[in-house]
């Protein structure tokens, strides 16, 4: 063999070890690396494990909530995520925010469990997501940092607090409901969006658009939350809980009505002049066409029975506490639901009463054209306080009149607070009421009581002619 062949050999049986030595410490780099990720995981959950527990010590009335909602390590994530089910989190980034504020665990999951227990999720898909996005953690934050938890506290709690005081102040009760509507209507800039991210944001909101996915409904979360405002009562006697926390669990167990629904109590059966598809036979007609010419074997019933609004009246409170614009825009929303083709007639008659211990004035409604003055050259009146029976002894007056042919029902729009007629008026009733209120009289049991916020008469949908 020559030297030349030597070299060879020696430079293949070298090229040979150091690919060995790059495949080992490969291979050793990668279990080390295995191995730091099991034992971050394994901290991990330790960590979560003791955010669990403490919260379980000292918020009992979130045992049921914490059962529901499993958590799950998703390496690479770089951050925490939540759907209705499931708690994701990174484990490095988990132990980082560990070392930096050991209250950060516990924050993060009474984040997430606040924004399951309020529904937050499922409200996602009816909103502009990034204004949901910061009004629901804004909400979620303000009732954790009016419980004054000192082991979830953070270093940015005392700015956020103050932001929060304003942010009260300019929108009234934290709900995210409410925060949504006020940046709707006060647009912030992006530097000031970024600050709310960083001041009240932990989680990120994409898996909420997967509702499909949740193992968990939110009509079962409706009932964990119904539990949790029961035990909230009682856990409150011997410790001071979070008035935000009582507030956004009353705006989430509420009942949701559809309004057009209910409006389907004030139809009356009429003659409509269509064609009758369900009496008539279009074979034998088409048949005499063709055989006869333009001779048809039968002819359409040109009219048909079906329940259509005719006459109705929308009595409105105009109290000191029912503020105008709120008033006006309801009697537009339930004007414009009634007035859809499938369930008005032609010729109405509509009686607007405004009243608060007496009836102010009565504007009757026979055409679009009507209601349309009204709403433009219309004035509220009244802002006394409030008795409903002279809105009964009235509307029962113009029924001795003659003024109804046959008066379906009565529509009442008031804050609840107010003296009920002793007896059944003769006519369906419901009472709408702004914003719930356990002080407020008992509604009698002859009369269905709704209960809209400004947010649900706003989001009313008009059926359109």
């Amino acid at each position: 063999m020559g030297l030349e062949d030597e070299d060879t050999g020696w430079n293949v049986k070298m090229f040979e070890t150091t690919a060995q030595h790059k495949g080992e410490i490969e291979g050793s780099l990668q279990e080390e690396q295995e191995q730091r990720q099991r034992r971050a995981e394994e901290l991990a959950r330790q960590v979560m494990q003791l955010a669990r527990d403490s919260i379980v010590v000292h918020m009992r009335f979130l045992d049921v909530a914490l059962s529901r909602v499993k958590t799950e390590i998703r390496p690479g994530l770089g951050g925490a995520a939540a759907d209705g089910d499931m708690l994701y989190y990174d484990a490095f980034w988990l132990l980082g925010k560990y070392q930096e504020e050991t209250g950060y665990p516990i924050r993060l999951y009474l984040h997430v469990l606040f924004h399951h227990v309020f529904y937050h999720s499922f409200a996602y898909g009816e909103k502009e997501e990034e204004l949901w996005d910061l009004a629901a953690d804004a909400a979620v934050e303000n009732v954790v940092l009016e419980m004054g938890l000192p082991m979830g506290g953070l270093d940015t709690d005392a700015e956020a607090g103050n932001k929060l005081h304003y942010l009260k102040e300019d929108a009234g009760t934290l709900t995210a409901e409410r925060i949504y509507r006020y940046l709707k209507n006060n647009p912030v800039s992006q530097a000031e969006k970024e600050q709310w991210r960083r001041l009240f944001c932990r989680d990120m909101h994409d898996r909420w658009r997967k509702q499909e996915n949740m193992e968990i409904t939110q009509e079962q979360w409706k009932k964990i939350s119904e539990r949790i405002k029961a035990d909230v009562k009682s856990f409150s006697r011997d410790k001071n809980t979070s008035e935000s926390l009582e507030k956004n669990l009353a705006e989430a167990t509420k009942d949701r009505y559809d309004y057009g629904e209910l409006l389907r109590h004030f139809t009356v059966m009429g003659e409509s002049m269509q064609v009758n598809d369900d009496e008539f036979d279009y074979i034998y007609y088409t048949y005499g066409l063709s055989e006869y010419k333009d001779m048809p074997l039968v002819e359409p019933l040109e009219y048909k029975d079906e329940k259509k609004v005719k006459e109705f009246v929308i009595a409105v409170d105009t109290s000191a506490s029912c503020r105008g614009e709120t008033v006006r825009e309801f009697i537009r929303k339930t004007y414009s639901i009634l007035k859809g083709t499938e369930h008005f007639f032609r010729k109405i008659n509509v009686h607007i009463i405004q009243c608060d211990s007496d009836v102010r004035s009565d504007t009757k409604i026979s055409c679009q054209e009507d209601f349309e003055a009204f709403m433009k050259n219309g004035k509220l009146k009244g802002f006394g306080s409030t008795d409903f029976r002279p809105v009964f002894d009235y509307v029962d007056k113009l029924l001795a009149e003659g003024e109804f042919e046959n008066l379906k029902g009565l529509i009442y729009f008031t804050d609840g607070y107010g003296i009920y007629p002793p007896k059944m008026p003769d006519y369906d009733t419901i009472f709408v009421f702004l914003d719930d209120n356990a002080e407020r009289p008992e509604v009698p049991a002859w009369a269905i009581p709704v209960v809209l916020s400004e947010d649900d008469i706003e989001g009313i949908r008009c059926e359109t002619t």
